[in-house]
């Protein structure tokens, strides 16, 4: 069925019922409330709908002003047994969308061009012909150093966030995550040794810490929700796209003495780049909403600046009603959560209720994400290439060009799918391919050595599988589903959560590999393909058109 719109009357002894309005109303001063119930046709909603109010001045725990008629306005959703949707659909401009949505995902673009640029960049510097130093020569340990520094420094950065996240506000995080870009990847350009080196990519490092937090945080604040599956999807293309850059400049530069400076220094003018994007545009609305609810100042003042925060992100002119309106909405579903709580999280509570609950979905799809063996995966796409022939694979550079350009195309297919399939089948579909592929894999290594075709499908369905699943739509739930007041600290608990299983896989790989082999370790893999699989099915919720506010309370439920 449809969305019915309903009238839900007081009678004089302070119950409600609910009819089907006579006429449209046109009343500036009813209030819209959305409801969602489960019913097969109208007359048993109406019949199932019945309230008794605790009083009149406090509906569901909630204080709404009473119209002199004591009549208001509900949206009531009613449907065969399947959950409702949403039927509020914003209006927007795709232009007035673009520089919010662009201007973070650059953070993650750096972040990407991190990993691909270093993947280069080791290989120029320890050259005796093309390093440019007399500290070529590196050790295991030093030159390990030297690929995770970065990681290292995301760590920190997230526990950082953790605390420090809410007070900042989105924005200002990522204005900071820019100087950290520019002055990390500025020293590591510059180093004169190894010294300042390594604390060059410690410094970027905290800055992908904090655009990794800041910048799905922001996009999944600012941006309509029926597009929301869409820009955060497409901030996972821009990291694959930061790794294609990375892997492009690191083959160009592969010949130049010194190259790995221009790999490594490349970053800095897109980080300024970013950086005047950020400070050009305006403060998240739901975040200036929170601190009045907070108590950090006067509810009137944060709800003007946000009023004006909205206008500037839609494109609106100043002082127009179309914002004023949803901030309203926005304020009354606020006050509703937070009724006889503190509006603000403390230390613990992104551990508790239904933050815990949101933490375990998001938190359980980006630990899967790096322990179903994807950075191992990789680690074997040279010589997997190699095997089969390819003329590429004689130079790892290229290699790794031809599968950031095939990850960047399977991205753009959940980019595209995200808010049309949904999230949940994207990740039914991508996980059991991931699985297949690993089974794949190890059954190469064991049995089919002599079929190289087989390797090479089973990597390309892994990197396709990964890249319409675990690699976009983790992110996107991550910012979709904490509620409001602990958002900053889940999504700073699961970028950590992220970061530490990436790092902790990328050490583990080789002595595991050497332990059991690769056919019982891509076994392994797929074992924990099928778990994540199991874990998706039963546990992670379709979120797919929903509003920010609407995802929280089908949460509390």
């Amino acid at each position: 069925m449809a969305f019915t719109s309903l009238q839900l009357w007081y009678n004089s002894r302070g119950s409600m019922t609910l009819s089907k309005p006579p006429l449209p109303i046109r009343s500036k001063s009813l209030i819209s409330i959305s409801c969602n119930f489960t019913a097969k046709n109208l007359n048993q909603c109406t019949r199932d709908c019945s309230f008794m109010p605790r009083n009149k001045e406090n509906f569901l725990g909630n204080k709404v002003p009473l119209l002199p008629n004591g009549r208001l306005r509900l949206k009531v959703s009613a449907s065969s047994g399947e959950e409702a949707e949403s039927a509020y659909l914003e209006e927007f401009s795709w232009s007035s969308v673009i520089l919010p949505f662009i201007f973070p995902a650059l953070g993650g673009l750096l972040f990407g061009y991190d990993i691909g640029a270093t993947s280069g960049a080791t290989i120029s510097l320890q050259s005796p012909e093309f390093s440019g130093t007399t500290w070529y020569s590196l050790s295991a340990v030093q030159l390990g150093l030297v690929v995770s520094g970065s990681l290292y420094g995301a760590l920190i950065g997230s526990i950082l966030a953790y605390p420090f996240a809410d007070f900042l506000g989105r924005r200002r995080e990522l204005i900071i995550a820019a100087i950290l870009y520019v002055a990390g990847g500025s020293l590591t350009a510059y180093a004169p040794g190894l010294g300042a080196l390594l604390l060059g990519r410690l410094v970027y490092g905290l800055g992908i810490g904090l655009a990794m937090h800041g910048a799905p945080l922001y996009i999944a604040e600012t941006c309509p929700s029926q597009i929301r599956g869409t820009l955060i999807s497409l901030k996972e293309l821009a990291i694959v796209l930061g790794i294609l850059l990375g892997y492009s400049v690191g083959s160009y530069e592969i010949d130049v003495i010194g190259g790995w400076r221009y790999m490594f220094g490349l970053s800095a003018p897109i980080a300024l780049l970013m950086g005047f994007g950020m400070w050009t545009l305006p403060p998240s609305p739901r975040w200036l909403l929170l601190r009045a609810i907070q108590g950090k100042g006067p509810l009137q003042e944060y709800k003007e600046k946000a009023i004006g925060a909205l206008s500037k992100l839609r494109g609106r002119p100043a002082g127009e009603k179309v914002s004023e309106k949803q901030i309203d909405d926005t304020i009354m579903s606020l006050k509703t959560a937070y009724t006889n709580q503190e509006a603000e999280g403390n230390f613990l509570e992104v551990l508790q209720g239904p933050s815990l609950k949101a933490f375990l979905i998001g938190g359980g799809l980006v630990l899967f994400q790096q322990i179903t063996g994807q950075p191992s995966v990789l680690y074997y796409a040279g010589s997997i290439l190699q095997s089969a022939g390819f003329s590429a694979a004689e130079d790892a550079t290229r290699v790794s060009v031809v599968i950031g350009i095939f990850k960047s195309l399977m991205t753009a297919v959940a980019v595209l799918k995200a808010d049309d399939l949904g999230r949940r089948p994207l990740l039914i579909g991508g996980v059991s391919g991931i699985a297949l592929s690993l089974f794949l894999l190890s059954a190469y290594y064991k049995y089919l050595g002599s079929f190289p075709l087989v390797a090479v499908s089973a990597l390309l369905l892994y990197v396709g599988c990964y890249q319409i699943s675990f690699g976009p739509i983790s992110w996107l739930m991550v910012s979709e589903i904490f509620p409001l007041r602990t958002r900053g600290k889940g999504i700073s608990l699961a970028v950590l959560t992220n970061f530490g299983s990436n790092a902790i896989v990328t050490f583990a790989f080789s002595p595991l590999k050497e332990l059991l082999g690769a056919e019982n370790l891509f076994l392994l893999f797929g074992v924990i393909a099928l778990l994540s699989l199991l874990f998706v099915v039963t546990s992670v919720p379709e979120t797919k058109g929903l509003s920010l506010e609407e995802i929280e309370s089908k949460l509390l439920r």
